[in-house]
């Protein structure tokens, strides 16, 4: 990580997880081609969990290779001028350099986990995972979960990837304007 000043710990880290709505999930194809692709996910604890189809480029990488990284995007704003900065660029074009970094920039907080993926198999925990997934997403469905369950159960892959290393970085400006640095 380049800029160390943005850099978040942990926690802070978990809370970018948590605050996504969707991750990206990378994988390296056979040739050693990245392969990236949008997931939904849950978690509990350190582990994340993900569904899809029990076949395709992302099944056949990660029994190639189970090595992945998940990306993550927390908050994401563009920062707006005040109107005492919007009438200083008219009355003097020149400010652009110092408004530069607000006018060309966006806020936001992302985290990366690192981690090897395994395929679940055990029917008690696919289950424990699609209710995770379908908690977050479907909160008002859950009363046909278990039967929606099992109908998908025999044709859905549940993914696990228990977090090996966990990285956040976050640019946001304070009511200030100036940069709060990672915490």
């Amino acid at each position: 990580m380049r800029r160390k000043d943005r850099k978040l710990e942990d926690l802070p880290a978990w809370e970018v997880v948590d605050q996504a709505v969707f991750a990206t999930l990378s994988t390296t194809n056979e040739d050693g081609i990245p392969y990236g692709i949008p997931i939904s996910f849950a978690r509990e604890g350190n582990r994340i969990y993900m569904h899809g189809a029990l076949q395709g480029q992302k099944m056949e990488n990660l029994q190639r290779d189970p090595r992945v990284c998940l990306s993550f995007v927390g908050q994401v704003r563009v920062p707006e001028l005040t109107p005492e900065e919007r009438l200083e660029l008219q009355e003097d074009p020149q400010s652009v350099r110092r408004l530069a970094s607000k006018l060309f920039t966006t806020q936001f907080s992302s985290a990366l986990i690192r981690g090897h993926c395994r395929i679940v198999e055990e029917p008690e925990e696919k289950i424990h995972a699609l209710e995770l997934l379908s908690r977050r997403y479907v909160p008002g469905n859950m009363e046909y979960f278990q039967e929606a369950a099992e109908m998908s159960l025999r044709v859905t892959a549940i993914l696990s990837v228990d977090a090996q290393e966990i990285t956040g970085k976050r640019k946001w400006y304070g009511a200030d304007g100036k940069e709060e640095k990672g915490r």
